[in-house]
C-alpha cells in the first residue's frame, strides 16, 4: 500500500476555500469559483451549478505531466460516493491519489448531495446535469480533459454509474458498479431509497415521486429498465449476498443482502439483451470500503483499457 495523503475535513476545506483564488472561468452557467490545493495533486474545485442552484463541490486527481505537458489532454475517471458520504470518500476510503501517481488521467469526483443518488430528483436538484454536463464542461475548459471517460461508483454512486451510462448512451467508454442499486424496483429497494432519504431528514418521495403513482418516472431512471442503452459499453458490477454466507458482521451484511435481488435483476435484464459485461456476484460481502477497494481493483483492467491506459 502505498501512503495517501489525509483528506482535510469539510470544515477545513470551507475555510481554506473561503481565500482561494478565483479562476476567471467564463462560461455563464458552469463557472469555477474557487480552487483549494489539498494535496500535490489534488484540488477541490467548487462549481457554481445552475442544474443545482447552488455551488457545489468536485474533487480532482490531476494526472503527473499536467504542469510540464501543456498541450497534453487526458481521459477522465469519474469516481462517484455513496450515501451519507460526500466527494472526498475515495481519498479519504482508498489510496487512489498513489494509484494513479504515474497514471495519465484525471480523475473526478464529484458532490452528490447528502444521499449521494446523483439523478434529477423531483424536487428540483439536478444531479444528473451536474455532474455529466456541468463537471465536464468545467474539465474541459479548464483542465483539458479529453472526451474519453468511464465512471465507477460504491453503493448510490454504483446506481449512478449505470444510470448515468445506460440513459446516456456513448457518454462513458466503461462504467463499473461496486454494490450499486441496479433495480431501482427491487423488491425492498423503494422502501431503501425512501430510508436513505429520510435519514437525511428530506422531503418524502423527494427522489422519483411514489414508485406506483410515478412509475413512468422510477421506469426513467431504473438502470435495469434502460439497460439496452449499456450496448457498446464496457461494464463491471460486483455485490455481495451478505448475510448469506457472511461472517456474522450483520449491519453491512444486511445492507449488502438488500441489494443482492437487485444486482441479479439487473446482471439478468443484461444477460437477456445480449449485454456484455463482467459480473462478480460473490457469497457473504459487506456494504462497505473493504469490499469496494478490492472490486475497484478487479475492475480496473477493465477501466483502464477503455480510457486507453496501461494497465
Amino acid at each position: 500500500m502505498h501512503p495517501r495523503t489525509p483528506a482535510l475535513s469539510r470544515r477545513a476545506v470551507t475555510k481554506a476555500a473561503a481565500a482561494a483564488v478565483l479562476f476567471g472561468a467564463t462560461a455563464a452557467t458552469t463557472r469555477a469559483r474557487a480552487a483549494t490545493q489539498v494535496g500535490p495533486r489534488t484540488l477541490d474545485v467548487s462549481v457554481s451549478s445552475a442544474a443545482l442552484g447552488r455551488g457545489a463541490p468536485v474533487r480532482l486527481i490531476l494526472p503527473p505531466s499536467f504542469d510540464t505537458a501543456p498541450g497534453r489532454t487526458y481521459p477522465v475517471l469519474y469516481l462517484l460516493h455513496g450515501a451519507h458520504d460526500d466527494y472526498t470518500s475515495w481519498t479519504r476510503e482508498t489510496d487512489i491519489e498513489a494509484f494513479t501517481e504515474s497514471r495519465e488521467l484525471i480523475v473526478a469526483m464529484p458532490d452528490a448531495g447528502p444521499t449521494g443518488i446523483p439523478t434529477a430528483w423531483r424536487s428540483g436538484a439536478d444531479y444528473e446535469t451536474f455532474q455529466l454536463s456541468e463537471v465536464p464542461a468545467l474539465l474541459a475548459r479548464d483542465y483539458r480533459a479529453s472526451g474519453v471517460r468511464a465512471v465507477a461508483g460504491v453503493s448510490t454512486g454504483g446506481y449512478g454509474a449505470m444510470a448515468h451510462a445506460a440513459r446516456h448512451p456513448g457518454t462513458f467508454a466503461a462504467a463499473a458498479s461496486y454494490s450499486g442499486i441496479l433495480d431501482t424496483t427491487s423488491p425492498g429497494v423503494p422502501s431503501l431509497v425512501d430510508a436513505i432519504v429520510a435519514r437525511e431528514n428530506l422531503a418524502f418521495l423527494s427522489v422519483w415521486g411514489n414508485p406506483v403513482l410515478d412509475f413512468l418516472t422510477w421506469r426513467a431512471f431504473n438502470p435495469r429498465a434502460r439497460a439496452e442503452g449499456l450496448r457498446g459499453t464496457s461494464l463491471y458490477v460486483s455485490s455481495g449476498s451478505g448475510v448469506v454466507g457472511g461472517s456474522g458482521d450483520w449491519l453491512p451484511e444486511t445492507l449488502e443482502s438488500a441489494l443482492w435481488l437487485s444486482a441479479n435483476s439487473f446482471t439478468a435484464a443484461l444477460d437477456r439483451l445480449g449485454v456484455p459485461a463482467t459480473t462478480h456476484l460473490y457469497t457473504g460481502g459487506g456494504h462497505s470500503w473493504a469490499y469496494w477497494k478490492r472490486e475497484f481493483a478487479a475492475s480496473w483492467p477493465m477501466l483502464a483499457g477503455a480510457l486507453g491506459l496501461p494497465e
